[in-house]
């Protein structure tokens, strides 16, 4: 079944409006893909039908099948592997010095970290792994992990932290396998409990308001705003800012900048790594 150039507008729009992702008519054949699955399991003759059941539901069923079959879920452990580096080796020791010399003896020293767009969980779960190397004992942090996903298929997912050999075989050293994962008795793994426990899910959509979250020391946002429009990016990284500590870190993709985008943050390096943060941080 193929789709036309006006359902491919009509689509479009449509996702865009309720989650920020745009495409064009070059990505036709990626909407075609994605849909025909739920055009079978709706009886559905076209994809104008589906975009006018999808519109019509309100319990918003077919909105979330949607956003599941199309949102991008290319995701790996310790991916690009440099972030991983640079939050072990660089971020984690001078965020944790600085807190140290401002805490009370008496509290714990809280860091809290956020993986937006954290898709089926291999990042933020790298993320807890990267922190419980650095931290071993976790009694004098306390430590808030939050990874989130505009998916509810992904965040799912992620919660059950369950992967196939083809996942784990994705990124994941073997020590680190044996070290924080159960072989299950269908022959994949899951994250131990200790690793699980460190991490909360939420399904936020990165277009509308999360100031409600508090402030991050840490926010991981990589390859996610590349889907968006430049205006949409900036609207982005502007709430992002909101939300984040005034020495916190930004990181966000490999391949992506935020020149041109947010005259908020400074590109600093460390090693093969960059990340961001606020022009008037002099730490």
């Amino acid at each position: 079944m193929k789709i036309t150039p006006e359902e491919v507008k009509l689509l479009a729009q449509y996702i865009y409006n309720i989650s920020g992702i745009y495409l064009d008519q070059s990505k036709a054949y990626l909407l075609e893909t994605r849909l025909k699955r739920l055009l079978e399991q709706e009886g559905l003759s076209s994809y104008r039908e589906l975009y006018n059941k999808a519109k019509s539901d309100p319990t918003k069923r077919l909105e979330k099948a949607i956003i599941d079959a199309v949102t991008t879920k290319e995701t790996l452990f310790f991916r690009d592997n440099a972030p991983f580096e640079l939050l072990k080796y660089k971020i984690l020791p001078d965020l944790i010095d600085r807190r140290v010399k401002k805490a009370s003896k008496f509290m714990p020293i809280k860091i809290r970290i956020w993986s937006a767009a954290c898709s089926t969980g291999q990042e933020v779960y790298s993320i807890a792994m990267a922190v419980k190397e650095v931290i071993p004992d976790l009694n004098k942090y306390q430590i808030y992990i939050l990874g989130s996903d505009i998916s509810n298929e992904a965040i799912a997912r992620a919660s059950y932290g369950k992967y196939n050999k083809f996942e784990i075989e994705r990124g994941m050293p073997k020590d680190k396998l044996i070290k924080y994962f159960n072989r299950t008795p269908d022959g994949n793994w899951r994250i131990k409990d200790e690793i699980r426990a460190m991490v909360t899910f939420k399904k936020i959509n990165l277009m509308q308001p999360f100031s409600i979250l508090g402030k991050f020391d840490i926010i991981f946002c990589r390859n996610v705003a590349i889907y968006f429009k430049p205006e949409d990016r900036k609207k982005l990284f502007d709430r992002l800012a909101e939300v984040l500590q005034p020495d916190g870190y930004l990181v966000i993709g490999a391949t992506e900048s935020l020149a041109g985008i947010s005259d908020k943050f400074v590109p600093k390096r460390y090693l093969r790594a960059i990340f961001y943060q606020f022009k008037e941080f002099k730490g």
